[in-house]
């Protein structure tokens, strides 16, 4: 752990696009308080108006509890996934037309003064972290085609092309007690390091090598997702399945007090 002094710098950039669906049904956020940043990114599901719902409630709730009882580490990340869990379900019980409504999450929460780092997800919205421009940690989908990987039955270069690949096994407002899945310890950041959190329409359409490639090219958080979106928008180009929303933060550490 690098010792307290002068507090990281975080470099971020963010996108979000409709794609070739006729709403929006992701949702970003980020936050700041006492050193701490929050950044969260979620894709709603339940029909056109259900989605956008359940991923602004999610979104919302998640950061007002971060604001009020900020504090850091896995089990507090864990806590405000949670509370936005239980506001979800209040919001389906007002609105019955909207009772199905579900969303991933994928939220990230940084110590600025510690240089530390803890993340948390539900559902196929990714985190990834990169060390020296290499990927070196990634969340795992809740999603039929990752149980599949890991029973041996598909390999992971097939997992973007499988039919299957958009079937959920967990979401915030699916009701599975203790899906949510949270850094066991909190990651010691250096200079450099980057993270990328992504909807599945981003992150189907920009291959893991992409992204490092982009980003070992790119100054700057904004010229990174500026390349990737660019690669996405080629890829999407070429298929004949409708672009789906694409959102995503893009953010990488900089500070001299780091020990690297």
């Amino acid at each position: 752990m690098s010792p307290p002094g002068k507090p990281i710098l975080l470099d971020c950039a963010s996108v979000s696009g409709i794609g070739a669906r006729a709403s929006n049904q992701d949702r970003i956020g980020q936050a700041e308080h006492d050193d701490m940043r929050c950044f969260i990114v979620a894709d709603g599901a339940g029909g056109h108006e259900g989605g956008e719902v359940a991923a602004r409630v999610v979104v919302d709730a998640l950061l007002a509890k971060f604001g009020t009882e900020s504090s850091f580490g896995p089990r507090a990340l864990l806590c405000y996934v949670d509370y936005a869990a239980a506001q979800l379900a209040l919001a389906r019980q007002d609105m019955p037309a909207l009772a199905e409504m579900s969303t991933t999450v994928a939220a990230l929460l940084v110590n600025q003064v510690n240089a530390r780092a803890v993340w948390a997800h539900l559902g196929d919205t990714r985190i990834y972290m990169f060390r020296g421009a290499r990927l070196c940690a990634v969340t795992r989908d809740h999603s039929l085609a990752q149980q599949l990987i890991d029973a041996g039955y598909l390999t992971a270069d097939k997992l973007r092309a499988h039919p299957q690949r958009n079937i959920l096994l967990a979401a915030v407002g699916t009701g599975e007690a203790g899906a949510t899945s949270v850094t066991e310890a909190p990651v010691d950041l250096a200079d450099g390091d980057a993270f990328l959190l992504c909807t599945d329409g981003l992150w189907e359409c920009v291959h893991e090598a992409q992204m490092e490639q982009a980003l070992a090219a790119a100054p700057d958080s904004e010229r990174w997702l500026a390349a990737l979106c660019a690669i996405a928008d080629e890829a999407a180009g070429r298929s004949d399945k409708p672009r789906d929303n694409y959102t995503a933060y893009a953010i990488r550490v900089r500070g001299q007090e780091l020990s690297t």
